[in-house]
């Protein structure tokens, strides 16, 4: 027999990446030294009283079926949450936990995406939102950005973009993987040029709400008439260093969360009991269990900023949250060692795998082949060491 997938699994490409942790693996497998800065997961463990909450769900017997949607007492935590943290009221019913905020928003993009809808995408844009468009078969509609707007969307792009074909608007403050932080302004803004279209939906995507480092995190269903035309998507991977527990979650309208949950249902069924219980005490102790490693991380992001704008070629902004920097290296293309031309992003993120020994990840996966993305959740040592070699690399490009 021929081998022979589906027509709807050559709509995805892989993960960027992931495909960048996979080849620095190989290579420190083969005995290189690399210094990995691709992947977006927190180098912290998971708080104490978070992964005692997990054991208790054990000792207790949390280990049978939980309920699609997730269990009730964990659904009242997230809204409880969300009103103390984001000024928001819902309901438990409104309330879908997933297998990660990846699985939430793979959820809410099939429940209202038909072949032919548009999605907008703000430029840069994390790596999966394009396939999960195309999986549905939408039409994605990148809204380019660049750094000397901080990699924001304006409110006039977007009414530029706009068409009747529009289903859907995805946001992502703070961003992945430019880490820019929209203000209350910018999203009100936004919220008007939405509230003109009645069929449009917005997905807002709040996984790095706690490492954010202008302390006014501004949620888009707390819009003055979003709230009915949001879906708020969050989890526990980033604020909590939860990332290998895979909890997610949806905050939406009653029809959007029940749409979700018939999805859901037929895929996964409910997330991981024990799980979900230890999410009940990240949810109650909330920012409080992310202070520490936010400030690692704001004083990580300085020495790292520090030391790229020393670099020829590298301009740099400063972003106002998550754990990465997106340099715009647009100014090394054209450039090379002999045997390395740099004509975008990827470009240069694969030489200085092989030059450096540095993993980063090429922007044209985000939508900015302009740009690469650094990581900062790494070792301070490790990042020093990281930008004298990178520095070192590009030093030879001519």
């Amino acid at each position: 027999m021929e081998p022979r997938t589906s027509q709807l699994l050559g709509r995805l490409s892989e993960s960027a990446t992931i495909a960048m942790s996979r080849k620095a693996r190989e290579l420190k497998a083969a005995g290189r030294d690399i210094i990995s800065l691709s992947l977006g997961e927190p180098d912290f463990d998971t708080p104490e009283a978070i992964k005692a909450a997990g054991i208790r769900a054990i000792e207790e017997n949390h280990t049978h079926y939980p309920p699609v949607p997730g269990f009730g007492d964990v659904r009242e935590a997230i809204c409880a949450k969300l009103q103390r943290d984001n000024g928001l009221e819902y309901a438990p019913e409104q309330v879908v936990i997933s297998t990660g905020a990846k699985h939430s928003l793979m959820n809410v993009v099939l429940s209202l995406v038909d072949p032919g809808d548009e999605v907008i995408l703000p430029t840069p844009y994390w790596v999966s939102y394009a396939d999960m468009v195309n999986l549905a078969g939408g039409k994605v509609v990148e809204v380019p950005t660049g750094i000397a707007q901080d990699f924001k969307m304006t409110a006039d792009q977007l009414q530029a973009a706009l068409t009747e074909r529009s289903r859907v608007v995805m946001l992502n403050s703070p961003n992945n993987p430019s880490g820019s932080v929209y203000t209350e302004a910018e999203f009100a803004a936004i919220a008007a040029v939405v509230a003109a279209h009645p069929d449009v939906i917005v997905i807002s995507d709040e996984i790095y709400e706690y490492i954010n480092f202008t302390e006014q995190h501004a949620s888009f269903a707390a819009q003055p008439g979003m709230m009915d035309r949001t879906v708020t998507v969050n989890g526990v991977s980033k604020g909590f260093a939860m990332t290998g527990w895979r909890i997610g979650y949806i905050a939406a309208p009653h029809w959007i969360a029940a749409a979700c949950t018939k999805l859901q249902g037929q895929f996964t069924s409910g997330a991981s009991g024990i799980s979900q219980k230890a999410t009940s005490e990240a949810m109650n102790g909330g920012s409080a269990h992310a202070a520490t490693m936010k400030g690692a991380f704001l004083q990580r992001r300085d020495l790292v900023i520090e030391g790229l704008r020393a670099i020829d070629g590298f301009e740099v902004n400063v972003p106002k949250g998550a754990f990465y920097i997106f340099p715009d290296v647009s100014a090394l293309f054209g450039k090379s060692n002999g045997h390395h031309t740099i004509s975008s992003g990827q470009d240069l993120a694969m030489y200085l795998l092989e030059a450096a020994e540095v993993a980063t990840v090429g922007g044209d996966a985000f939508g900015s082949p302009n740009c690469i993305r650094i990581s900062y959740a790494a070792s301070e040592t490790q990042l020093n060491e990281a930008i004298r070699r990178i520095a070192e690399a590009v030093s030879k490009l001519d």
